[in-house]
């Protein structure tokens, strides 16, 4: 694959913010990304990012699909990418995901993704989780999926809500082999203050 490609998704579960995130990150390096956004996550993106406009949030995107449109590229396992990280996942999708349930752009781009044996990594948005939530992560990750709920890493001695979602987004690019720069390392440029 000469272009490097990756698929983001933005479903409807609390954490617009790590989507949008995802986007920013990407946008300085040199890979192409492919944004589809479901309708519920529109309607979660108006109650927790009010002051982000659609049209500013997509313009991060090299390339962005209608939830409705099934016939889009990263519909399609010939069309290459890297995979598809789903950030913040819901319910829902998840269980849509698991159940091969293609039943829009979102969960089809998904359902390719783990057909084609690439990485697919669900930031999965809920709390507390009932049998069937754990048993849909559990299909999911049987198919090859990985599971990453933004869980905040404390030892990171956070200072602000975007450093925490900054920590959690760069940790699922990571997944890809994608270097973001600003991500501390521990045992390399992390160290622990000790008092």
């Amino acid at each position: 694959m000469t272009v490097r490609r990756i698929v983001i998704g933005i479903s409807g579960a609390t954490g617009f913010a790590y989507g949008l995130k995802a986007l920013e990150l990407l946008q300085p390096l040199d890979i192409e990304t492919h944004l589809v956004i479901s309708q519920a996550a529109q309607i979660t993106k108006a109650y927790e990012q009010p002051k982000v406009s659609l049209v500013q949030i997509e313009s991060l995107a090299d390339k962005v699909h209608s939830i409705k449109d099934i016939g889009a590229s990263i519909a399609s396992g010939s069309f290459k990418t890297m995979g598809m990280l789903v950030a913040p996942c819901s319910m829902r999708s998840l269980a849509a995901i698991a159940n091969s349930l293609s039943d829009n752009l979102l969960t089809r781009a998904a359902d390719v993704v783990l057909k084609e044996r690439r990485r697919l990594v669900l930031m999965v948005r809920e709390t507390p989780l009932n049998l069937a939530h754990i048993k849909n992560m559990e299909a999911v990750t049987l198919m090859g999926g990985v599971i990453l709920p933004p869980v905040p890493a404390l030892y990171q001695h956070i200072e602000t809500i975007d450093d925490m979602i900054t920590h959690s987004v760069a940790r699922a690019l990571d997944l890809f082999d994608i270097d973001i720069p600003s991500l501390p390392r521990w045992g390399e440029d992390m160290h622990l203050h000790q008092k």
